[in-house]
């Protein structure tokens, strides 16, 4: 009780419902690992833990109203941001915070600088400094962001803080945008308490209203709460989660210096294997790798000296390179052409993405781009069966892929994509296009003419895919109920497909 008998206006955060208790039903589910994992079912980079989620509280209220060992401030570099964070913890702090701010001499962005609580519930403040955010410096954004909440947690750690209350570091004023930004708070918090998670007791996340629902629809993809929740939540994971701390990817900072560089190629192989670690993601140029000739390499492939396995190898470094200049490269254009994106689900349950043809200017664009673009849209896709809608409807020669650029992608791809796609179904063909199309799957590439299935009418594709799980350009279903009169909800099977 506060003077005069007044209830207290600061929050307990031991008497806070933990994230893991805000989902019983599917916490008491009895399904085992083996029930919802198949053998070959690729799990969560995230997997389901009891006690971490345990540690783990959303609360929408006052960070400053946080009754816990500290709590975090986010400000500017001087520490006289005045935004509403900071005023609340300066107002219920009372004068003395502004005077042993002072002694900080500031604060660099990312950095984290402890002061005390004097008059909150909180015995410290952790005082941190997010980046302003600029597409263009998008990664130097990133880390700097992630700096702020591993420095933050790292500080915790030395004082032995039992507890810690987050604001919402990346403030409106500075730009960044609030769903990114949230994605590399959660999986930085989770990778650390995976590490360290006996040092801390308790970390809560204080969001606004505008927050909460962010942080509700991603809190899932790093915290599941059940197997089940696991399961459903790996399709909707970013294509960049970070290292093993949660640090985003940079490829121009890894490089890969082999042990014996200068070894024969004979022994390449061998090499590899008895190092137990495959570090054929890092680096971009010849230099970087110290793999040996690239050009006697290519050599030996066209000569059929190279192994399967070598090959195989090869193909993956070649493909992680491209992952990771998709994680790294801002490709907002290409996003913003709405060409590609996942819907609903098919009548067996698998993912479907939709390409849409007349939405691709490819006199216009960066194909390279473009391709950046399918791999980081797709990689965590490809990690489950799916299926490919594309939508052919009212393209022109400049909205034509060729078959130049086809063949690339299909090379460049990692072998789940071609896995684990089980049909292409190929919306109001023309003549044209079919005959490009049965070439293409003859003669330049293999495994792929069977899964290519040409449709006339949204009427068949009804019958593989259900109209409510489709998100269709609305010019689509004008040009179909023109040609084929409009559609309806119930159809019998077409036995094209």
């Amino acid at each position: 009780m506060d003077p005069l008998g007044a209830p207290s206006q600061f929050v307990d955060v031991d008497a806070l419902p933990s994230w893991g208790d805000s989902c019983r039903d599917e916490l008491n589910s009895s399904d085992t690992t083996a029930e919802i994992f198949q053998e070959d079912t690729v799990r969560s980079p995230f997997l389901y833990n009891k006690d971490i989620n345990g540690k783990v509280v959303l609360w929408k209220g006052d960070v400053a109203l946080l009754n816990c060992t500290a709590i975090v401030n986010t400000s500017n570099e001087s520490l006289t941001d005045k935004n509403p964070v900071s005023e609340s913890i300066f107002m219920l702090a009372g004068p003395d915070l502004k005077e042993d701010l002072q002694k900080l001499k500031g604060c660099r962005t990312g950095e984290a600088k402890l002061t005390k609580g004097f008059n909150l519930a909180a015995r410290f403040i952790i005082h941190t400094v997010g980046p302003k955010y600029k597409s263009r410096y998008r990664t130097a954004a990133e880390s700097s962001l992630y700096s702020c909440y591993r420095n933050v947690l790292q500080l915790a750690k030395e004082q032995s803080m039992s507890s810690v209350g987050f604001c919402v570091i990346n403030s409106a004023k500075r730009g960044y945008p609030l769903e990114d930004a949230t994605h590399i708070a959660l999986r930085t918090v989770r990778r650390f308490l995976e590490i360290h998670g006996e040092t801390i007791e308790k970390v809560v996340f204080a969001v606004s209203d505008l927050e909460e629902a962010t942080y509700q629809k991603l809190l899932p993809l790093y915290f599941p709460r059940s197997l089940k929740e696991e399961n459903r939540s790996l399709p909707y994971l970013p294509a960049d989660i970070g290292n093993a701390e949660g640090e985003p990817v940079v490829p121009e900072r890894q490089i890969r210096i082999s042990e014996k560089p200068g070894a024969p190629e004979d022994n390449q192989e061998e090499e590899d294997e008895g190092l137990g670690v495959d570090l054929s993601f890092i680096g971009s140029h010849a230099f970087a790798r110290m793999e040996g000739d690239i050009d006697k390499q290519r050599k030996l492939i066209l000569q059929g000296q190279l192994s399967e396995a070598a090959l195989q190898k090869q193909h993956q470094r070649n493909y992680n390179r491209w992952l990771c200049q998709a994680r790294s490269e801002d490709l907002s254009d290409i996003a913003s052409l709405k060409a590609l994106y996942q819907t609903g689900v098919d009548n067996c349950g698998r993912t479907v993405m939709v390409v849409v043809g007349r939405n691709i200017p490819v006199t216009l664009i960066d194909m390279d781009k473009a391709l950046l673009y399918f791999i980081h849209v797709m990689d965590h896709i490809a990690v489950k069966e799916y299926v490919l809608v594309y939508f052919h409807t009212l393209t022109s020669e400049y909205n034509h892929l060729d078959s130049d650029f086809l063949k690339k992608l299909y090379d460049v791809v990692d072998v789940k994509y071609k896995r684990n796609l089980k049909a292409v179904y190929f919306v109001h063909p023309t003549f044209r296009s079919k005959v490009s199309t049965w070439f293409f799957t003859t003669f330049s590439v293999s495994g792929l003419k069977d899964k290519i299935h040409h449709v006339d009418s949204l009427h068949q594709l009804f019958s593989a895919i259900s109209p409510e799980q489709i998100d269709f350009p609305p010019f689509v279903l004008e040009y179909d109920a023109r040609e084929n009169g409009p559609y309806y909800t119930s159809y019998p099977p077409s036995p094209d497909l």
